[in-house]
């Protein structure tokens, strides 16, 4: 993940709240970090504040734990039989 530019993070968060507790309008975010780890990218804390609020709060939250499939798909890599 890296930081949002101000343009970035704006279009962002008018994509979330046009997404976002609507009926018939769904957003899937995945992300290999928790959301205190979001803050930071950021530039404005304001708009990120709003983004995350709004994400947490009306979301279900799946936590996938378990060994990862990339090393398997690494190129190069003989697939496993």
């Amino acid at each position: 993940m890296r930081d949002f530019t101000v343009s970035q993070a704006d279009d962002f968060y008018e994509l979330v709240c046009e997404r976002v507790g609507r009926p018939g309008h769904s957003l899937i975010l995945t992300s290999n970090r928790s959301p205190a780890d979001w803050y930071p990218l950021f530039p404005n804390a304001v708009v990120g504040e709003s983004v995350l609020d709004r994400v947490i709060n009306s979301s279900h939250h799946l936590l996938l734990d378990g060994k990862s499939y990339r090393p398997n798909r690494r190129p190069g890599r003989p697939p496993k039989t």
